[in-house]
């Protein structure tokens, strides 16, 4: 019953011709730097949140090649439905830092104007759903998602992130039994980064992977190095492809590892050693896809030090423009709970517009 991992690029950046997905030269380059990228953000968000400049964040460093190499083995109509520590796949689908760093803030240029926590963004134009707090909420709403698809015959896919702790939630077993006996065009993408906060895999599950709990659905289950991202980018497309003629669900189990934090409210020290942290450092995703890229004579010391001023530039040039935004515009209480506001909201933002203008100093928030 033991599943294989896929592994397409070794600790050494060496590569295996039979599953090597075969990535055109400038899209390799293309992930390369949004990997560079998604691992700057969060080291600069970390620290606005430190600085108070931000009240929360969730970093994804060591996890990159699980969602940016998935993200990309999707099409552009396909949907993504994210769990919250998937950035990368939201860059790679158009979502502009500068948004995104207004999420963070809460202010005007965010695009849900300040009402969902921060790191907790959504992207309409590249078909990127809100991400959502509640563990596992979001499995069988991609399930709902895949569905309609399928009744209305639109031949796309959804994804789905989530952690090996969302796991033990109803949601999880309930979305795939459904998906499996509907063979629902959806793929369950699990980043088994090792923790659930402080709780560790082991104590998640007795069976001996994620992936093999797909059996009991009746659909495959994939193991992937969640630290290759061309293994990634190969697991997806088969799976995307099975949905797409379709042969229902796949579940992937990218096996990856947390390096950072839960988030800026958690202390890992408390329960994992510096040793630990430090192994796992050294399957860092990022410096293998690097191996592989100057295996190919495709990249080198001085293009990486280019783009590394060049991600700081961009970083440090959307944190510069997303404090000059203001607070969101009241009347947006009102404007956006309906495509076109009733009566009754439009008569209590009148009123409430009103009042602003006759007591300003009340109404001014400080």
């Amino acid at each position: 019953m033991a599943l294989d991992m896929m592994q397409v690029i070794s600790e050494a950046g060496a590569v295996s011709k039979k599953d090597d997905p075969a990535i055109p030269q400038e899209d390799l380059i293309r992930l390369y730097r949004l990997m560079v990228l998604n691992r700057e953000v969060d080291d600069r968000m970390m620290k606005l949140q430190r600085q108070g400049r931000i009240g929360f964040y969730l970093q994804s460093m060591g996890e990159e090649a699980a969602h940016i190499g998935s993200a990309y083995a999707l099409q552009p109509k396909d949907w993504i439905i994210p769990c919250y520590r998937e950035p990368g796949a939201a860059f790679l689908r158009g979502f502009p830092l500068l948004n995104f760093v207004c999420q963070l803030i809460g202010n005007a240029g965010d695009l849900v104007k300040g009402r969902q926590m921060p790191n907790h963004y959504a992207y309409r134009p590249g078909n990127y759903t809100s991400v959502s707090s509640p563990v596992g909420t979001q499995i069988p709403q991609a399930v709902g998602v895949a569905m309609a698809a399928k009744i209305k015959k639109d031949p796309i896919v959804a994804l789905v992130y989530f952690g090996e702790g969302a796991t033990s939630e109803g949601d999880f077993h309930v979305g795939l039994n459904f998906a499996g006996v509907f063979k629902a065009p959806v793929i369950f993408v699990c980043r088994n980064n090792g923790y659930a906060i402080s709780v560790p895999y082991s104590r998640q599950t007795a069976a001996e992977s994620i992936a093999i709990k797909a059996k009991a659905y009746g659909f495959p289950g994939i193991r992937v190095d969640g630290n290759d991202i061309l293994a990634v980018i190969k697991a997806t497309r088969d799976a995307a492809a099975r949905a797409r003629a379709g042969d229902g669900p796949t579940l992937i189990e990218a096996v990856t590892y947390r390096v950072g934090a839960h988030s800026s409210s958690d202390d890992p020290r408390m329960y994992r050693t510096e040793e630990e942290v430090e192994k796992a450092k050294r399957m860092d995703p990022i410096h293998r896809f690097r191996l592989y890229l100057e295996e190919r004579k495709l990249w080198d010391s001085t293009r990486e030090s280019a783009l590394q001023e060049q991600i700081k530039n961009e970083i440090l040039s959307a944190i510069t423009e997303a404090e000059k935004f203001g607070l969101p515009p009241l009347e947006s209480l009102f404007d956006d709970v309906f495509a076109k506001i009733t009566p009754s909201l439009e008569e209590q933002k009148e009123y409430l517009l009103n009042y602003r203008q006759r007591h300003p100093s009340e109404a001014e928030v400080k």
